[in-house]
Protein backbone atom coordinates (compact mmCIF):
# COMPACT_ATOMS: atom_id res chain seq x y z
CA UNK A 1 0.00 0.00 0.00
CA UNK A 2 1.34 3.45 -1.27
CA UNK A 3 1.35 6.68 1.64
CA UNK A 4 -1.72 8.38 2.28
CA UNK A 5 -1.67 11.46 -0.33
CA UNK A 6 -3.25 14.60 1.07
CA UNK A 7 -6.13 16.20 0.17
CA UNK A 8 -5.23 19.17 -0.15
CA UNK A 9 -2.13 21.91 1.11
CA UNK A 10 -3.60 21.73 4.42
CA UNK A 11 -3.50 17.89 5.65
CA UNK A 12 0.16 16.28 6.05
CA UNK A 13 0.86 13.28 4.20
CA UNK A 14 0.83 10.20 6.47
CA UNK A 15 1.99 7.18 7.05
CA UNK A 16 1.77 4.14 10.07
CA UNK A 17 5.81 3.95 9.85
CA UNK A 18 8.12 7.28 9.44
CA UNK A 19 11.80 6.11 9.61
CA UNK A 20 14.56 9.02 9.94
CA UNK A 21 18.04 8.65 7.95
CA UNK A 22 18.22 6.42 4.55
CA UNK A 23 21.20 4.94 5.74
CA UNK A 24 22.79 1.66 6.23
CA UNK A 25 20.04 1.19 9.71
CA UNK A 26 17.20 2.96 7.58
CA UNK A 27 17.14 0.84 4.69
CA UNK A 28 17.81 -2.06 6.41
CA UNK A 29 14.72 -1.48 8.75
CA UNK A 30 12.56 -0.51 5.99
CA UNK A 31 13.56 -3.37 4.23
CA UNK A 32 12.34 -5.68 6.84
CA UNK A 33 8.82 -3.85 7.97
CA UNK A 34 8.29 -3.74 4.23
CA UNK A 35 9.14 -7.60 3.77
CA UNK A 36 7.01 -8.60 6.92
CA UNK A 37 4.46 -6.27 6.88
CA UNK A 38 4.19 -5.33 3.45
CA UNK A 39 -0.07 -3.94 4.03
CA UNK A 40 1.39 -0.97 6.40
CA UNK A 41 2.63 2.35 4.97
CA UNK A 42 6.02 3.56 5.78
CA UNK A 43 8.41 6.43 4.55
CA UNK A 44 12.08 7.31 4.82
CA UNK A 45 13.16 10.86 5.11
CA UNK A 46 17.13 11.46 4.57
CA UNK A 47 18.22 15.09 5.26
CA UNK A 48 20.90 14.56 2.22
CA UNK A 49 20.15 14.15 -1.09
CA UNK A 50 21.44 10.87 -1.58
CA UNK A 51 21.19 7.82 0.66
CA UNK A 52 24.11 5.77 2.23
CA UNK A 53 24.55 7.94 5.02
CA UNK A 54 28.25 7.34 6.39
CA UNK A 55 29.46 5.55 3.35
CA UNK A 56 28.53 8.57 0.76
CA UNK A 57 29.46 11.25 3.55
CA UNK A 58 32.85 10.03 4.10
CA UNK A 59 35.06 10.28 0.91
CA UNK A 60 39.08 10.37 2.32
CA UNK A 61 41.35 7.48 0.69
CA UNK A 62 40.88 4.31 1.71
CA UNK A 63 37.76 4.61 3.56
CA UNK A 64 35.89 0.96 4.12
CA UNK A 65 34.79 -1.13 7.01
CA UNK A 66 36.44 -1.56 10.08
CA UNK A 67 34.77 -5.09 10.68
CA UNK A 68 33.82 -8.30 8.36
CA UNK A 69 31.62 -7.66 6.01
CA UNK A 70 30.18 -11.03 6.25
CA UNK A 71 28.40 -9.37 9.75
CA UNK A 72 28.70 -5.98 8.39
CA UNK A 73 26.04 -6.92 6.02
CA UNK A 74 22.11 -7.46 6.90
CA UNK A 75 21.58 -10.95 7.79
CA UNK A 76 18.58 -11.55 4.81
CA UNK A 77 20.89 -10.12 2.25
CA UNK A 78 23.92 -11.77 1.83
CA UNK A 79 27.31 -10.26 1.07
CA UNK A 80 28.90 -11.75 -2.44
CA UNK A 81 32.36 -9.84 -2.49
CA UNK A 82 35.69 -11.14 -1.59
CA UNK A 83 37.37 -8.53 0.89
CA UNK A 84 37.04 -9.10 4.37
CA UNK A 85 37.02 -5.50 4.91
CA UNK A 86 34.85 -3.70 2.29
CA UNK A 87 35.14 -0.67 0.15
CA UNK A 88 33.27 2.10 1.34
CA UNK A 89 32.17 1.86 -2.60
CA UNK A 90 30.98 -1.25 -2.19
CA UNK A 91 29.08 -0.90 0.81
CA UNK A 92 27.43 1.81 -0.69
CA UNK A 93 26.32 0.01 -3.63
CA UNK A 94 24.87 -2.88 -1.41
CA UNK A 95 22.60 -0.43 0.48
CA UNK A 96 21.45 1.10 -2.69
CA UNK A 97 20.92 -2.40 -4.16
CA UNK A 98 19.15 -3.65 -1.09
CA UNK A 99 16.70 -0.47 -1.29
CA UNK A 100 16.22 -1.18 -4.67
CA UNK A 101 15.72 -4.94 -4.74
CA UNK A 102 12.98 -4.84 -1.39
CA UNK A 103 11.32 -1.86 -3.22
CA UNK A 104 12.36 0.87 -0.25
CA UNK A 105 14.02 3.49 -2.62
CA UNK A 106 10.33 5.02 -4.11
CA UNK A 107 9.48 5.08 -0.47
CA UNK A 108 12.86 7.63 0.50
CA UNK A 109 12.04 11.87 0.36
CA UNK A 110 15.60 13.43 0.28
CA UNK A 111 17.08 16.64 1.00
CA UNK A 112 13.89 16.36 4.09
CA UNK A 113 16.02 16.78 7.34
CA UNK A 114 13.75 15.96 9.91
CA UNK A 115 13.73 18.34 12.96
CA UNK A 116 11.14 18.37 14.67
CA UNK A 117 8.87 15.39 16.03
CA UNK A 118 5.89 15.74 18.34
CA UNK A 119 3.51 13.32 19.64
CA UNK A 120 -0.06 14.05 20.07
CA UNK A 121 -2.02 11.43 22.83
CA UNK A 122 -5.36 12.85 21.62
CA UNK A 123 -4.56 11.84 17.62
CA UNK A 124 -1.99 9.29 19.15
CA UNK A 125 0.01 10.27 15.97
CA UNK A 126 3.56 11.63 15.61
CA UNK A 127 3.46 15.24 14.11
CA UNK A 128 7.25 15.23 12.21
CA UNK A 129 8.72 18.56 10.57
CA UNK A 130 11.11 18.32 7.97
CA UNK A 131 13.66 21.26 6.46
CA UNK A 132 13.56 20.74 2.74
CA UNK A 133 17.17 20.75 1.55
CA UNK A 134 19.07 24.89 2.36
CA UNK A 135 15.90 26.76 1.40
CA UNK A 136 14.40 26.95 5.05
CA UNK A 137 11.13 25.39 3.59
CA UNK A 138 9.35 22.82 5.86
CA UNK A 139 7.40 20.54 4.99
CA UNK A 140 4.83 18.04 7.71
CA UNK A 141 3.91 14.63 8.31
CA UNK A 142 2.19 12.10 10.37
CA UNK A 143 2.63 9.09 11.25
CA UNK A 144 1.52 6.64 13.79
CA UNK A 145 4.82 5.10 14.61
CA UNK A 146 8.57 7.41 14.55
CA UNK A 147 11.59 5.25 14.01
CA UNK A 148 14.79 7.07 14.13
CA UNK A 149 17.73 5.90 11.81
CA UNK A 150 19.66 8.67 11.83
CA UNK A 151 23.03 6.88 13.29
CA UNK A 152 24.65 8.57 16.74
CA UNK A 153 27.28 11.34 15.27
CA UNK A 154 27.25 14.89 13.38
CA UNK A 155 26.88 14.51 9.82
CA UNK A 156 27.69 18.38 9.38
CA UNK A 157 30.71 18.47 11.19
CA UNK A 158 33.76 16.13 12.78
CA UNK A 159 35.38 16.68 15.76
CA UNK A 160 38.37 18.57 16.29
CA UNK A 161 40.31 20.33 19.34
CA UNK A 162 41.42 23.45 19.54
CA UNK A 163 45.13 23.57 18.51
CA UNK A 164 47.17 26.79 19.48
CA UNK A 165 48.70 28.34 16.31
CA UNK A 166 46.74 26.07 13.85
CA UNK A 167 45.97 29.55 12.23
CA UNK A 168 49.35 30.36 11.70
CA UNK A 169 50.04 27.04 9.67
CA UNK A 170 50.51 27.64 5.91
CA UNK A 171 49.61 24.58 4.61
CA UNK A 172 46.14 23.08 4.34
CA UNK A 173 44.36 21.49 7.52
CA UNK A 174 41.51 18.96 6.45
CA UNK A 175 38.92 17.04 8.74
CA UNK A 176 38.61 13.56 7.16
CA UNK A 177 34.71 14.13 7.32
CA UNK A 178 35.06 16.88 5.13
CA UNK A 179 37.38 15.86 2.38
CA UNK A 180 38.09 18.00 0.03
CA UNK A 181 38.00 17.01 -4.17
CA UNK A 182 40.77 18.99 -4.52
CA UNK A 183 42.98 18.06 -2.59
CA UNK A 184 46.03 16.80 -4.03
CA UNK A 185 48.63 14.96 -1.60
CA UNK A 186 51.07 13.81 -4.20
CA UNK A 187 54.85 14.07 -3.09
CA UNK A 188 53.67 16.27 -0.08
CA UNK A 189 54.04 15.87 3.50
CA UNK A 190 51.42 14.90 5.42
CA UNK A 191 50.71 14.62 9.07
CA UNK A 192 48.04 12.81 10.41
CA UNK A 193 47.16 13.45 13.65
CA UNK A 194 45.42 10.28 15.71
CA UNK A 195 45.81 6.68 15.71
CA UNK A 196 42.25 5.48 15.92
CA UNK A 197 40.01 3.40 12.56
CA UNK A 198 40.48 6.41 10.45
CA UNK A 199 44.13 7.12 11.23
CA UNK A 200 45.41 3.56 10.52
CA UNK A 201 42.94 3.72 7.30
CA UNK A 202 44.08 6.94 5.72
CA UNK A 203 47.83 6.29 6.19
CA UNK A 204 48.43 3.03 3.97
CA UNK A 205 45.79 4.04 1.55
CA UNK A 206 48.08 7.61 0.96
CA UNK A 207 51.23 6.29 1.58
CA UNK A 208 52.19 5.01 -2.30
CA UNK A 209 51.27 8.69 -3.31
CA UNK A 210 52.58 11.13 -0.25
CA UNK A 211 56.26 12.02 -0.11
CA UNK A 212 55.61 11.05 3.49
CA UNK A 213 53.31 10.74 6.09
CA UNK A 214 53.64 10.60 9.61
CA UNK A 215 51.02 9.44 11.94
CA UNK A 216 51.08 11.68 15.15
CA UNK A 217 49.82 10.44 18.72
CA UNK A 218 49.17 11.61 21.83
CA UNK A 219 48.68 7.92 22.95
CA UNK A 220 48.76 4.25 20.60
CA UNK A 221 45.64 2.33 19.98
CA UNK A 222 45.85 -1.61 19.59
CA UNK A 223 46.33 -2.17 15.97
CA UNK A 224 45.82 -5.94 14.74
CA UNK A 225 46.67 -7.35 10.86
CA UNK A 226 43.41 -9.35 9.44
CA UNK A 227 43.37 -11.21 6.24
CA UNK A 228 42.40 -9.26 3.36
CA UNK A 229 40.27 -12.09 2.28
CA UNK A 230 38.09 -14.54 4.04
CA UNK A 231 39.51 -18.36 2.56
CA UNK A 232 36.41 -20.05 4.28
CA UNK A 233 33.33 -17.78 3.54
CA UNK A 234 34.56 -18.58 -0.54
CA UNK A 235 34.40 -22.74 0.69
CA UNK A 236 31.68 -22.31 2.24
CA UNK A 237 29.45 -20.71 -0.83
CA UNK A 238 31.19 -23.07 -3.03
CA UNK A 239 29.67 -26.02 -1.03
CA UNK A 240 26.75 -24.71 0.58
CA UNK A 241 25.13 -22.22 -2.10
CA UNK A 242 25.23 -18.70 -1.94
CA UNK A 243 22.44 -17.99 1.50
CA UNK A 244 23.43 -21.11 3.27
CA UNK A 245 27.06 -20.48 2.91
CA UNK A 246 26.73 -16.71 3.97
CA UNK A 247 24.64 -17.76 7.03
CA UNK A 248 27.33 -20.13 8.08
CA UNK A 249 30.24 -17.42 7.30
CA UNK A 250 28.04 -14.27 9.45
CA UNK A 251 27.70 -17.36 12.47
CA UNK A 252 31.35 -18.23 12.38
CA UNK A 253 32.29 -14.50 12.40
CA UNK A 254 29.59 -13.39 15.15
CA UNK A 255 30.99 -16.23 17.26
CA UNK A 256 34.87 -15.16 16.64
CA UNK A 257 34.48 -11.57 17.37
CA UNK A 258 32.29 -12.75 20.61
CA UNK A 259 34.86 -14.78 22.28
CA UNK A 260 37.93 -11.98 21.06
CA UNK A 261 35.87 -9.58 22.75
CA UNK A 262 35.29 -11.80 26.14
CA UNK A 263 38.89 -13.21 26.19
CA UNK A 264 40.27 -9.56 25.98
CA UNK A 265 37.83 -8.68 28.86
CA UNK A 266 39.10 -11.81 31.22
CA UNK A 267 42.27 -12.20 30.05
CA UNK A 268 43.48 -8.37 29.24
CA UNK A 269 47.48 -9.40 30.19
CA UNK A 270 47.44 -12.07 27.81
CA UNK A 271 46.24 -10.73 25.19
CA UNK A 272 48.18 -6.86 25.05
CA UNK A 273 51.36 -9.80 24.72
CA UNK A 274 49.68 -11.40 21.59
CA UNK A 275 48.50 -8.30 20.08
CA UNK A 276 52.60 -6.91 20.90
CA UNK A 277 54.29 -10.55 19.13
CA UNK A 278 51.76 -9.80 16.21
CA UNK A 279 52.63 -6.33 15.59
CA UNK A 280 56.54 -6.89 16.28
CA UNK A 281 56.63 -9.80 13.19
CA UNK A 282 55.39 -7.04 11.14
CA UNK A 283 57.22 -4.28 11.65
CA UNK A 284 61.04 -3.53 11.59
CA UNK A 285 63.82 -4.90 13.49
CA UNK A 286 64.58 -2.58 16.22
CA UNK A 287 61.11 -0.52 15.82
CA UNK A 288 59.98 1.11 19.43
CA UNK A 289 56.71 -1.20 19.88
CA UNK A 290 56.16 -0.42 23.21
CA UNK A 291 55.93 3.12 22.86
CA UNK A 292 54.08 3.33 19.38
CA UNK A 293 51.71 0.39 19.37
CA UNK A 294 51.28 -0.86 23.43
CA UNK A 295 48.11 1.23 24.67
CA UNK A 296 48.12 1.98 28.36
CA UNK A 297 44.51 0.82 28.48
CA UNK A 298 43.28 -2.95 28.15
CA UNK A 299 42.57 -4.77 24.81
CA UNK A 300 38.59 -3.35 24.08
CA UNK A 301 38.42 -0.66 26.95
CA UNK A 302 38.69 0.78 23.26
CA UNK A 303 37.83 -0.30 20.21
CA UNK A 304 40.23 -2.06 18.47
CA UNK A 305 41.50 -1.24 15.27
CA UNK A 306 42.10 -3.66 11.97
CA UNK A 307 44.41 -3.62 9.02
CA UNK A 308 43.99 -6.10 6.20
CA UNK A 309 46.82 -8.20 5.73
CA UNK A 310 48.81 -5.58 8.03
CA UNK A 311 49.17 -2.67 5.19
CA UNK A 312 49.72 0.05 7.69
CA UNK A 313 52.53 -2.14 9.23
CA UNK A 314 53.95 -2.53 5.82
CA UNK A 315 53.80 1.34 5.38
CA UNK A 316 56.07 1.68 8.07
CA UNK A 317 58.71 -0.70 7.07
CA UNK A 318 58.88 0.15 3.47
CA UNK A 319 59.83 3.57 5.04
CA UNK A 320 57.25 5.58 3.55
CA UNK A 321 54.86 5.95 7.15
CA UNK A 322 56.05 6.85 10.25
CA UNK A 323 54.74 7.46 14.15
CA UNK A 324 55.17 9.39 16.41
CA UNK A 325 54.14 9.53 19.34
CA UNK A 326 53.98 13.02 21.60
CA UNK A 327 51.74 16.06 22.18
CA UNK A 328 51.85 18.82 20.47
CA UNK A 329 52.74 21.98 22.17
CA UNK A 330 51.83 24.62 19.47
CA UNK A 331 51.18 24.65 15.28
CA UNK A 332 53.57 26.98 13.11
CA UNK A 333 54.03 28.14 9.51
CA UNK A 334 55.80 25.16 8.16
CA UNK A 335 54.25 22.28 10.42
CA UNK A 336 53.82 21.13 14.36
CA UNK A 337 56.19 21.50 16.82
CA UNK A 338 56.10 19.18 19.45
CA UNK A 339 56.26 18.97 23.50
CA UNK A 340 59.19 17.34 23.60
CA UNK A 341 60.78 20.10 20.99
CA UNK A 342 61.00 18.10 17.77
CA UNK A 343 59.18 19.69 14.83
CA UNK A 344 57.37 17.92 12.07
CA UNK A 345 57.14 19.70 9.11
CA UNK A 346 54.21 19.64 6.83
CA UNK A 347 52.49 20.32 3.85
CA UNK A 348 49.31 19.21 4.76
CA UNK A 349 48.04 18.38 8.34
CA UNK A 350 44.99 15.44 8.40
CA UNK A 351 43.19 15.82 12.13
CA UNK A 352 41.91 12.53 12.33
CA UNK A 353 40.94 13.07 15.71
CA UNK A 354 36.83 11.37 15.56
CA UNK A 355 33.30 12.19 15.33
CA UNK A 356 30.91 14.97 17.03
CA UNK A 357 28.17 12.41 18.32
CA UNK A 358 24.67 13.61 17.87
CA UNK A 359 22.27 11.62 19.50
CA UNK A 360 19.01 10.82 18.04
CA UNK A 361 19.63 13.17 14.73
CA UNK A 362 19.42 16.17 16.71
CA UNK A 363 15.73 16.02 16.52
CA UNK A 364 13.43 18.39 18.98
CA UNK A 365 11.73 15.45 20.65
CA UNK A 366 8.30 16.82 22.04
CA UNK A 367 5.06 14.75 23.49
CA UNK A 368 1.74 16.97 23.58
CA UNK A 369 3.52 20.09 23.80
CA UNK A 370 6.25 19.57 26.67
CA UNK A 371 10.01 18.73 25.64
CA UNK A 372 11.30 15.47 25.88
CA UNK A 373 14.36 15.49 27.61
CA UNK A 374 16.29 12.70 25.99
CA UNK A 375 19.21 12.51 28.87
CA UNK A 376 16.13 11.65 31.50
CA UNK A 377 14.94 8.94 29.73
CA UNK A 378 16.41 5.00 30.07
CA UNK A 379 16.23 2.63 26.92
CA UNK A 380 14.18 -0.21 26.64
CA UNK A 381 16.03 -3.08 25.24
CA UNK A 382 18.06 -1.02 23.59
CA UNK A 383 15.54 0.55 21.36
CA UNK A 384 12.71 2.24 22.64
CA UNK A 385 12.49 5.34 25.12
CA UNK A 386 11.48 4.89 28.50
CA UNK A 387 7.24 6.50 28.58
CA UNK A 388 7.52 7.99 25.10
CA UNK A 389 4.71 6.31 22.91
CA UNK A 390 5.14 4.53 19.73
CA UNK A 391 9.25 5.55 19.32
CA UNK A 392 12.22 3.58 18.61
CA UNK A 393 15.58 4.22 17.61
CA UNK A 394 19.10 2.14 16.77
CA UNK A 395 22.07 2.27 17.96
CA UNK A 396 24.54 -0.23 17.05
CA UNK A 397 26.89 -2.17 19.06
CA UNK A 398 30.75 -0.49 20.13
CA UNK A 399 32.31 -4.06 20.53
CA UNK A 400 30.90 -5.25 17.12
CA UNK A 401 29.61 -4.70 13.79
CA UNK A 402 27.15 -2.19 13.64
CA UNK A 403 24.03 -4.07 11.43
CA UNK A 404 24.18 -6.92 13.78
CA UNK A 405 21.95 -4.60 16.42
CA UNK A 406 20.46 -3.34 13.55
CA UNK A 407 19.06 -6.47 12.41
CA UNK A 408 17.76 -7.60 15.32
CA UNK A 409 16.05 -4.40 16.21
CA UNK A 410 14.35 -4.59 13.09
CA UNK A 411 12.82 -7.49 14.19
CA UNK A 412 12.01 -6.52 17.17
CA UNK A 413 10.27 -3.83 15.60
CA UNK A 414 8.00 -6.08 13.16
CA UNK A 415 7.42 -8.79 16.38
CA UNK A 416 6.26 -5.65 18.69
CA UNK A 417 3.67 -4.42 15.71
CA UNK A 418 2.29 -8.06 15.12
CA UNK A 419 2.01 -8.15 18.86
CA UNK A 420 -0.29 -4.65 18.72
CA UNK A 421 -2.23 -5.95 15.86
CA UNK A 422 -3.26 -9.20 17.78
CA UNK A 423 -4.46 -6.54 20.87
CA UNK A 424 -5.51 -4.33 18.27
CA UNK A 425 -3.83 -1.63 19.95
CA UNK A 426 -2.60 1.43 18.46
CA UNK A 427 -0.41 2.61 20.98
CA UNK A 428 3.16 1.28 23.19
CA UNK A 429 4.40 2.20 25.40
CA UNK A 430 7.87 0.83 27.67
CA UNK A 431 6.97 2.28 31.00
CA UNK A 432 9.56 3.13 33.82
CA UNK A 433 8.16 2.24 37.21
CA UNK A 434 11.25 2.41 38.63
CA UNK A 435 12.54 5.85 38.81
CA UNK A 436 14.85 5.40 41.54
CA UNK A 437 16.64 2.98 39.52
CA UNK A 438 20.46 3.42 39.42
CA UNK A 439 21.50 4.35 35.54
CA UNK A 440 24.64 4.27 33.55
CA UNK A 441 25.83 5.87 30.14
CA UNK A 442 23.87 4.28 27.13
CA UNK A 443 27.30 3.98 25.67
CA UNK A 444 29.64 2.78 28.32
CA UNK A 445 32.72 2.95 25.95
CA UNK A 446 36.22 4.62 27.00
CA UNK A 447 36.66 5.73 23.47
CA UNK A 448 37.03 9.88 23.26
CA UNK A 449 34.57 10.20 21.18
CA UNK A 450 32.03 8.34 23.23
CA UNK A 451 33.75 9.98 26.71
CA UNK A 452 32.92 13.87 24.87
CA UNK A 453 28.92 13.19 24.45
CA UNK A 454 27.86 10.58 27.12
CA UNK A 455 25.80 13.61 29.06
CA UNK A 456 23.67 13.90 25.68
CA UNK A 457 22.40 10.38 25.76
CA UNK A 458 19.47 8.25 27.13
CA UNK A 459 20.41 6.21 29.89
CA UNK A 460 20.55 2.27 30.53
CA UNK A 461 18.96 0.67 33.96
CA UNK A 462 21.25 -1.30 35.95
CA UNK A 463 18.16 -3.88 35.45
CA UNK A 464 16.92 -5.94 32.85
CA UNK A 465 14.69 -4.82 30.24
CA UNK A 466 16.75 -1.30 30.62
CA UNK A 467 19.93 -2.95 30.60
CA UNK A 468 22.15 -2.58 27.96
CA UNK A 469 24.51 -5.37 27.41
CA UNK A 470 26.45 -4.57 24.15
CA UNK A 471 26.00 -8.62 23.95
CA UNK A 472 24.62 -9.67 20.53
CA UNK A 473 23.90 -13.46 22.34
CA UNK A 474 22.03 -11.91 24.78
CA UNK A 475 20.45 -9.33 22.36
CA UNK A 476 19.26 -12.03 20.72
CA UNK A 477 17.40 -13.85 23.58
CA UNK A 478 15.86 -10.02 24.47
CA UNK A 479 14.92 -8.97 21.32
CA UNK A 480 14.45 -12.19 18.79
CA UNK A 481 13.89 -15.28 21.05
CA UNK A 482 11.42 -13.97 24.37
CA UNK A 483 7.88 -12.60 24.33
CA UNK A 484 7.78 -8.98 22.97
CA UNK A 485 6.35 -8.44 26.29
CA UNK A 486 7.87 -8.93 29.32
CA UNK A 487 5.34 -6.98 31.45
CA UNK A 488 6.82 -3.31 30.75
CA UNK A 489 5.13 -2.57 27.84
CA UNK A 490 1.87 -1.00 27.82
CA UNK A 491 -0.92 -1.10 25.04
CA UNK A 492 -3.48 1.28 24.46
CA UNK A 493 -6.59 1.17 22.12
CA UNK A 494 -7.15 4.63 21.77
CA UNK A 495 -8.15 5.23 18.27
CA UNK A 496 -6.77 8.64 16.87
CA UNK A 497 -9.16 11.59 16.71
CA UNK A 498 -9.81 12.38 12.89
CA UNK A 499 -9.51 15.79 11.44
CA UNK A 500 -12.69 17.23 9.99
CA UNK A 501 -10.90 16.63 6.54
CA UNK A 502 -10.14 13.16 7.07
CA UNK A 503 -13.44 12.09 8.83
CA UNK A 504 -15.99 14.70 8.15
CA UNK A 505 -16.79 15.25 11.70
CA UNK A 506 -14.83 15.36 15.51
CA UNK A 507 -14.49 11.86 16.93
CA UNK A 508 -11.92 10.16 19.14
CA UNK A 509 -11.80 7.69 21.71
CA UNK A 510 -10.80 7.74 25.21
CA UNK A 511 -7.77 5.40 25.39
CA UNK A 512 -7.26 2.01 27.71
CA UNK A 513 -4.17 0.91 28.54
CA UNK A 514 -4.92 -2.73 29.65
CA UNK A 515 -1.20 -4.18 31.00
CA UNK A 516 0.30 -6.85 28.86
CA UNK A 517 0.18 -10.39 30.88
Amino acid sequence: MSPERPCGSAVPEHVDVLIVGAGLSGIGVASRLHTIHPRRTFMILEGRAVSGGTWDLFRYPGIRSDSDVQTFGYDFKPWKGRKTLAPAADILDYIRETSREFDVERHIRYNHKVIRAEWSSETARWTVTAQLGASGDTATFTANWLFCASGYYNYDKGYTPTFPGAERFTGRIVHPQAWPEDLDYAGKRVVVIGSGATAVTLIPAMADTVGHVTMLQRSPSYVIPLPAEDVLSDVFRRVLGEQRGYRLTRKKNIAQNVWIYKLSRRFPKQVRALIRRLNTRLLPAGFDVDTHFNPRYDPWDQRLCVVPDGDLFKAISKGEASVVTDTIETFDEKGIVLSSGRHLDADIIITATGLDLLALGGIDLRMDGEHIDITGRLAFKGTMLSDVPNFSFAVGYTNAPWTLKVDLVADYLCRLFDEMDRRGARVAVAENNEPAMETRPLLDFAAGYIQRSLDLWPQAGTRDPWNLPMDYYKDVVVLRDTPVDDGTLTFSHAEPARTPTESGGDSATTPTNPKAG
